[in-house]
């Protein structure tokens, strides 16, 4: 029979990828569309109604783009539509963090020290949440702030470190941040499925019917994706996240989350006054660097629960399923003598200073809630411990580990 653990677990993988390229389609595109926007320049030979023009080479061609400032006054056949991007990307992230943090839930997603919440609980606001931040932004686009583009940047940036506190209450650190990532993407292919794209669509409607296009649609469009631009980068590290302790292993991970949208702003602010005018203000990068000193200052105070600490709390049902089956105790020895050294609240391995992906494996109730990463890195796979840190998890150990993860999942 063939293990669903492994299964699940190329599941996941599978999504990532898709996940990964699909992001990097829709972040070249964006980037390359405004890039182009702001380098284009006008021309005496353009046609009626054309704002600028560029022209670029690669790959050993020669490209002339002409944009037009509504529309041209014949339609093209040939239309193509960026959309798909931005859609595929959405939806392939909504399905990993399913597979990961709904499904992984009791590892991945809950934190039992921050809020006792039972796994559909944290799902409902795993899931309900993400909804919130389109619909305060949408209404205050639509607003009269949209008069104001600072204000409304200013405010929407309010709602973004609101949510970062607020993700950080309930969920672990590593869920916190990729749910603030989840949920800025949320905002930004929701401008492209509800906003740019219908706009786009009645103007193409327009042409198509002899009608002269109104070229409100296209100011609303441009509005919209140019905050999508300056979202990207802190979006980008918000995924990235999870892979980082020193990202979300501290209780000032809001707070480093909330700065990297501000490095977000200088980066992209540098590169979009660059493609305009053809040189961009250098005192950005000077402020990005500072604003990573203060992050990486943030992420080396400790503040993680002591293991005695983790030792006095209750274990979750969770936790205790694996903890009192047969074979328990001789799997805790095993993990404790080959992957505590890493793993630990303060390692002691030479070179780590914070457990690799936040994982402790210290306390028993440590090592009962990782069981079945337990089982796929350190008992199906060789993974864990690495090579060269190898000290008794030999393949009889490993077998011991296959066996006592087993025998949790069947207990009830």
């Amino acid at each position: 029979m063939y293990d669903v653990a492994v299964l699940w677990d190329w599941v996941g993988f599978s999504i990532r990828w898709l996940h990964v390229v699909t992001a990097m389609a829709w972040i070249g595109a964006s980037f390359y569309f405004i890039a182009l926007d702001l380098m284009l320049k006008p021309a005496d030979d353009m046609p009626e109604g054309a704002s600028g023009e560029e022209w670029e080479v690669h790959g050993g061609g020669f490209y002339h783009t002409t944009k037009y400032l509504v529309a041209p006054s014949r339609l093209p056949e040939h239309l193509t539509w960026h959309k798909w991007q931005s859609y595929s990307t959405w939806l392939s992230g909504a399905a990993l963090l399913m597979v990961m943090y709904w499904v992984g839930g009791e590892l991945f997603l809950l934190d039992p020290t921050k809020a006792e919440l039972a796994l559909w609980q944290g799902i409902l606001i795993s899931g309900g949440s993400l909804s919130i931040g389109w619909l305060a932004y949408d209404f205050m686009c639509k607003s009269k702030l949209s008069e104001h583009p600072t204000i409304l940047m200013l405010l929407l940036f309010v709602i973004l470190v609101a949510m970062s506190w607020g993700y950080n209450q309930v969920f672990t650190g590593r869920a916190a941040l990729l749910h603030l990532g989840a949920f800025t993407a949320t905002i930004m292919t929701a401008n492209v499925f509800f906003q740019i794209m219908p706009n786009q669509r009645i103007v193409v409607a327009d042409l198509k019917a002899g009608r002269a296009p109104d070229a409100k649609y296209g100011k609303i469009a441009k509005v919209r994706s140019m905050h999508n631009n300056y979202l990207t980068l802190p979006v980008v590290f918000l995924m990235l996240s999870n892979h980082y302790p020193l990202s979300f292993g501290t209780q000032y991970a809001w707070i480093i989350a909330s700065l990297i949208f501000l490095t977000g702003v200088t980066i992209r602010h540098y590169f979009n006054t660059m493609h305009k005018t053809g040189r961009g203000p250098h005192w950005t990068w000077g402020v990005t660097v500072l604003l990573m000193i203060v992050i990486a200052w943030l992420s080396s105070v400790r503040t993680v629960e002591t293991v005695e600490e983790a030792e006095a709390r209750d274990l979750t049902a969770y936790e205790q399923k694996f903890a009192s089956v047969e074979g328990f105790n001789e799997a805790y020895d095993i993990v404790l003598g080959n992957c505590s050294m890493c793993h630990a609240r303060e390692p002691f391995y030479e070179g780590i200073r914070w457990a690799p992906k936040g994982v402790h494996l210290e306390t028993k109730g440590d090592v009962a809630r990782n069981a079945e990463q337990i089982y796929l890195q350190a008992g199906v796979s060789h993974a864990m411990p690495p090579p060269n840190a190898i000290r008794t998890m030999t393949s009889k150990n490993r077998e011991k580990i296959i066996a006592w993860v087993r025998l949790g999942r069947d207990a009830e």
